[in-house]
């Protein structure tokens, strides 16, 4: 996966539980990174509703890295990535 905006959303997202927004709609969200940041996950819960968006990202040694998302597309994923903003 070759997407520099998408990383740089990620990253700025903070680590453990969030709460935040999204086209106007609340979400829970968690964000777990391992120590070496080669496992990253994310799951979030519309708050008052029921969508939800949850993924795997995985870093390999030469800087690639493979986006799975759980049962939803590579679409709603980035989308909602780039678009979430955590509470102040």
């Amino acid at each position: 996966m070759d997407h520099p905006e998408f990383d740089t959303a990620f990253e700025r997202l903070p680590e453990g539980y969030s709460e935040g927004a999204y086209e106007d709609r609340r979400f829970g969200v968690t964000v777990r990174r391992s120590e070496d940041g080669r496992r990253n996950s994310l799951f979030a819960r519309e708050l008052a509703g029921n969508d939800i968006v949850s993924f795997n990202l995985y870093r390999v040694a030469s800087g690639s890295a493979s986006l799975k998302p759980c049962e939803m597309s590579s679409e709603k994923v980035i989308a909602f990535v780039l678009g979430y903003q955590p509470n102040a």
